[in-house]
């Protein structure tokens, strides 16, 4: 097997090569934090539209990411992007950031040269139609499938929004009662899958989150198997070796098959008791405030003692 040190210093052509031979893979990569990332890396200057630029700078680095997982050999990718929690934020933000920043996914020039590019076939998936009927932005869903069908003859990599993606039960049973009055039988598995998501997309392989502990957004396609990495900066920070260290533990580490715990060698029980008493207490997904926000903790024993921070 192929080491880490190895795997990290391989050419991102070889890395791609070796991702694909495992199998198709449906990367769901909710890109959360920006608004904390653009504050910390942007909050200091002054801008005569800090909006406008905020959705520029995000949407370049949104792309960049994009990017970054379909050259590692990644071709389907599905982004939650928007659920009914914006709603909350008020009117305000939903004209700016909400609205403009949805049009811009769906027919943004940024975007349109992105989708050419790299031949991304784009679907909007979820149940924003219903969800934004009544409101000023429901010529966003007609936006959504115009960029669909703009893109539906784009073959190597595939790209789904979800707006909306958080409930699927009424999505589905309506679905099922049209299917059954024009088949005369029940929908299969696939071709609900295919109804929801505007073609049919295998079970999700890995989920990268950021924040508490929480994979949200891609129904159907959660069936318990896939792996769930959660990254402690926000979103926009993933970097290359950041992706690399995933997709190793992915491809190597989580596929190893269970060991015959009855031929194991006493140093391999002995390093495995070890290991588990000097971590007993240790919970992942325990978190801290600080100022309102949550932190994780990378040990119980943080959760009495202030933020440490390594200079």
């Amino acid at each position: 097997m192929i080491t880490l040190d190895e795997f990290l210093a391989l050419p991102t052509e070889k890395v791609a090569n070796l991702v694909r031979a495992a199998g198709p893979q449906v990367c769901v990569f909710p890109i959360n934090g920006t608004r904390r990332w653009f504050m910390l890396e942007y909050g200091d200057r002054q801008w005569d539209d800090p909006i406008g630029t905020y959705m520029d700078i995000a949407s370049a680095n949104h792309i960049s990411l994009c990017k970054l997982v379909f050259d590692h050999g990644i071709d389907t990718l599905l982004t939650p992007t928007l659920g009914p929690d914006i709603l909350l934020r008020g009117e305000e933000y939903m004209a700016r950031i909400g609205s403009e920043g949805l049009a811009r996914l769906a027919q943004g020039p940024d975007f349109m040269k992105f989708y050419a590019e790299y031949d991304v076939r784009v679907h909007f998936y979820g149940d924003h139609r219903k969800a934004l009927a009544s409101s000023p932005y429901a010529h966003l869903s007609d936006l959504f499938d115009q960029a669909a069908e703009r893109t539906r003859n784009h073959k190597r990599f595939r790209l789904f929004f979800g707006i909306f993606g958080n409930d699927v039960a009424e999505a589905v049973a309506e679905f099922a009662v049209k299917y059954y009055q024009q088949h005369g039988k029940s929908p299969d598995r696939r071709a609900i899958v295919a109804m929801y998501y505007g073609e049919y997309v295998e079970p999700a392989t890995f989920f990268i989150g950021f924040d508490k502990f929480s994979a949200f957004d891609y129904p159907l396609l959660n069936l318990g198997e896939e792996a769930l990495y959660f990254t402690v900066s926000p979103s926009l920070y993933l970097s290359q070796r950041q992706l690399r260290l995933i997709l190793y533990d992915y491809l190597y580490a989580r596929s190893a098959p269970e060991p015959d715990y009855d031929t194991l060698s006493p140093q391999a029980k002995t390093r495995m008791r070890a290991f588990y008493r000097a971590n007993e207490e240790n919970v992942f997904g325990l978190g801290v405030l600080y100022d309102g926000i949550w932190y994780p903790c990378l040990a119980a024993e943080d959760l009495c003692k202030p933020l440490r921070i390594r200079a």
